[in-house]
C-alpha cells in the first residue's frame, strides 16, 4: 500500500464538536431576538437536546420548542449561519498521531469528504489540513452524482498522487456508504467505530463491509500491514 486516504467527519474529526460549533454560532445569532432567551448557552443546550433526540429538522424543532411560528427563510436563515460559520474544531489525538506515524512510513495521505462544499472547506481550514495531506477531494466540487460510494473521487485522487487504486486504503466510519467503493474498486478499507460516531450504529447502505474495524487510529500503519 502506497496511499492512505481518509474520510473527514469522525474519523479526523469528531462530527458532534462541529455541530457544537455550529449550534453556538445560531445560538449567538438567536440571543435576544424575540421569543428568545438572552443567554445563548441556553439556546445551544436546548439545541443539543433537541440533537440528541434526532439529528432531523432540529432548527424547526427548536422555534416549536419556543412556540414561536417561523417560516422557510426563518430555517433557510439558521441553516446558512450554521454551514458557513467558522468552526472551533480540532483534528483528533489519534489521528494526528496516526497521520504522523504514516508520513514517517513513507504513505502519502488523502482526504476525501462528501458534504456541502463551504462546510467541509470551512473545516479543512481549521485543522489546518492543506499543510497535512498530499492530496483533498471534497466530492461536492465534483458534483452531488460523485459522493460516496462514487469512485469518482477516489480516481481523482490516484491521478494526483501517481498511486493505483489497489495501493490505496480509504479509513471512514459511514457504514452506509464509506465501503460500497470496494464493489467497483481493488480499494481496502478500514472502518473506525468512534464512542461518539453519529453513525456508529448504523445499518450498511449496500452489501460490502470493510477489511478491517478499529476503535481508533492509533497503530493504524500496523492495521493496514494486515491487509
Amino acid at each position: 500500500m502506497k496511499a492512505v486516504i481518509f474520510d473527514l467527519d469522525d474519523t479526523l474529526i469528531l462530527e458532534k464538536d462541529y455541530v457544537l460549533s455550529g449550534y453556538r454560532a445560531v445560538a449567538e445569532a438567536l440571543s435576544g431576538t424575540e421569543g428568545f432567551m438572552n443567554d445563548p448557552e441556553e439556546i445551544i443546550k436546548k439545541l443539543s437536546e433537541l440533537f440528541d433526540e434526532s439529528p432531523k429538522n432540529v432548527f424547526n424543532r427548536l422555534y416549536e420548542s419556543f412556540g414561536l411560528k417561523y417560516t422557510k427563510d426563518d430555517i433557510m436563515s439558521l441553516v446558512e449561519i450554521y454551514r458557513t460559520h467558522d468552526p472551533e474544531i480540532k483534528m483528533l489525538p489519534d489521528a494526528s498521531e496516526a497521520i504522523a506515524a504514516l508520513k514517517n512510513e513513507g504513505f502519502f495521505l488523502g482526504i476525501l469528504s462528501d458534504g456541502y462544499l463551504v462546510t467541509q472547506q470551512k473545516k479543512i481550514k481549521a485543522i489546518g489540513a492543506e499543510a497535512i495531506f498530499d492530496g483533498i477531494v471534497l466530492t461536492d466540487e465534483l458534483g452531488r452524482d460523485y459522493w460516496k460510494p462514487s469512485i469518482k473521487g477516489f480516481e481523482v485522487l490516484s491521478q494526483r498522487l501517481n498511486v493505483g487504486l489497489n495501493e490505496m486504503v480509504y479509513v471512514g466510519d459511514n457504514p452506509k456508504k464509506d465501503f460500497e467503493i470496494m464493489k467497483n474498486s481493488p480499494i481496502k478499507t478500514v472502518r473506525v467505530i468512534r464512542e461518539d460516531g453519529v453513525y456508529r450504529d448504523s445499518e450498511y447502505g449496500g452489501e460490502c463491509r470493510e477489511n478491517i474495524r478499529t476503535d481508533s487510529l492509533k497503530g493504524l500503519g500496523g492495521i493496514i500491514g494486515k491487509l
